[in-house]
């Protein structure tokens, strides 16, 4: 049996790739025949992107001050996504939070004193298929009780920037009456980003995937939002929903594992070509990568 390692949102990301536009990497390690999927600590790989797959994605621009280039949109997108996920969860002063069997693997109360990490639970799945054992580490962000039973669940913040510039229309307007339109129009011009998700929560065997339409208070105000609303699909059903096909997913993952099992043991990259529909695998020396870490 050979192993497999990787977390959650590596291998959602590569489910997901064949809708992805914009290049990014991914770090495969090959040790003793067992294969090691990881991100380079300096990549962009954490941050969502925005407006990825619209027919006109955020343009470049010279000006610094502009808040709206797809690197400023996507640490907009990330911040609002990270407090999306801890204000929708109930005040830890009220009791009821869920306690996990063991603390948080990343957290050092001694080197930071009097913070509380993100509330956020690690949960280990093995999966299984044709001579190769897969674990991945995933990510869960609260439970929620639904016909007295409590079920796992994961959230995600859909964000609207400029309904002007981006060729949407207008939440505030539309999110009532309309919900479905202006998740349609989301699914259009953020088809990888939503796929991504949904594969990360079938991955991590949530129950429910809660999604988030946060705006911008005033289109020109990059620093202050509003939730407009929240709404919970199952992933299973929002894949079907959104032509996600689990089979071909994971046939991905099968398809790169023994791509790299065929492979000398070693330090290799995935890589999206920047200008075209290509993933393409370096074979890289085994340092490399590794000076980044040292630096810090």
């Amino acid at each position: 049996v050979s192993h497999v390692y990787a977390t959650d949102a590596i291998l959602a990301h590569l489910m997901a790739c064949p809708r992805s536009v914009y290049p990014w990497d991914i770090v495969v390690q090959k040790l003793n025949g067992s294969l090691f999927f990881d991100k380079r600590d300096s990549s962009q790989f954490d941050y969502l992107t925005v407006s990825e797959t619209a027919y006109e994605p955020p343009a470049a621009s010279e000006d610094t001050e502009s808040i709206n280039t797809a690197e400023k949109l996507s640490l907009e997108a990330s911040a609002i996504n990270q407090n999306f996920t801890q204000q929708i969860l109930r005040d830890a002063s009220e009791g009821e939070r869920q306690e996990m069997d063991l603390p948080n693997p990343f957290y050092d109360e001694e080197e930071s004193p009097g913070m509380e990490p993100a509330s956020v639970a690690y949960r280990y799945r093995k999966f299984m298929f044709a001579g190769i054992e897969l674990v991945a580490r995933c990510e869960l962000h609260g439970t929620v009780t639904k016909r007295g039973e409590k079920q796992y669940m994961t959230a995600y913040a859909l964000n609207e920037w400029d309904s002007k510039m981006s060729a949407g229309i207008e939440w505030r307007q539309k999110i009532d009456q309309q919900r479905g339109a202006v998740l349609a129009t989301e699914l259009k011009n953020n088809s990888c980003k939503l796929a991504k998700w949904t594969a990360q929560s079938m991955i991590a065997g949530a129950d429910q995937m809660k999604i988030g339409y946060v705006s911008r208070k005033s289109r020109t105000d990059p620093h202050h939002h509003q939730i407009l609303a929240t709404q919970f699909y199952k992933p299973h059903e929002f894949a079907t929903q959104i032509t996600l096909n689990v089979t071909n997913m994971w046939g991905i993952i099968k398809m790169l594992v023994d791509k790299f099992l065929s492979l000398e043991d070693g330090k290799y990259v995935i890589m999206k070509d920047p200008n075209k529909a290509v993933v393409r695998i370096y074979s890289v020396p085994p340092e490399t990568f590794e000076d980044e870490e040292e630096e810090e």
